[in-house]
């Protein structure tokens, strides 16, 4: 294995790494209270699921990989990593199915039973179906979409202007992403009135923006010290 293989499987391995972390740690809903969000329109503190976290790294990934190896590698490693998540999810389900035992009981953390113990398992890893088509359908045409950008601007822009197509391509296709995931989950899903979702969406898209924009230093670190150890 050269050193150009080795370099792509470790941003592969990391890839699908944080897909999956997303779908697990991704169901805890937290606060934030930012004044930037005081206002009538915004409801504070607003509320952001904990896959914020890991997902937009992904974009990061990606655009290090699509400028360094090309849109084929991306678009592998962005069906690789569906394929994980369905894999993952497979595996979740099963663990949840199979029955407890009694010396997994954990009176440390107040829990008496294995009823007790299930209940909290099923309440992290029980994810319901509306959830897991919105963040599947969302995960393949937000991420085609950025892969898909950010090689037709490199096309046109030549080695020049890593950030435009950073930030471009992140930034359209985390529209995409939040659209998606919000109209399924919240409004189809939970029944939730659009005027609601509108503020999650653009609270929810204003923080992806934000880290897009900050992780555009550490783009061109990835793809210069990639290209570097390559060659």
């Amino acid at each position: 294995m050269n050193n150009s293989e080795k370099v792509y499987s470790v941003f592969l391995i990391s890839f699908i790494t944080m897909i999956v972390l997303t779908n697990i740690i991704g169901v805890k809903l937290f606060e934030l209270n930012l004044e930037f969000f005081n206002s009538n329109f915004f409801s504070n503190p607003i509320t952001l699921t904990t896959g914020i976290i890991t997902y937009p790294l992904t974009f990061l990934i990606t655009d290090i990989v699509c400028e360094v190896f090309g849109k084929k590698k991306a678009s592998i490693m962005v069906i690789f990593g569906f394929f994980a998540s369905i894999l993952s999810l497979i595996f979740i389900n099963l663990a949840v199915i199979l029955p407890g035992s009694e010396v997994w009981i954990n009176n440390s953390l107040g829990y008496e039973s294995v009823t007790d113990m299930q209940k909290a398992y099923e309440s992290v890893f029980t994810l319901p179906g509306f959830l897991i088509s919105a963040s599947m359908f969302a995960y393949l045409v937000a991420q085609t979409i950025d892969v898909r950008i950010f090689h037709y601007l490199k096309k046109l822009t030549g080695e020049k202007k890593l950030w435009l197509r950073n930030n471009v391509s992140t930034m359209f296709s985390q529209l995409i992403d939040t659209i998606i995931v919000n109209s399924i989950f919240l409004h189809f899903g939970l029944n939730i009135e659009w005027s609601i979702i509108l503020k999650i969406m653009i609270a929810s898209y204003i923080f992806k923006i934000l880290i897009a924009a900050i992780d555009t230093p550490l783009v061109y670190l990835g793809v210069f010290y990639t290209k570097k150890f390559i060659n």
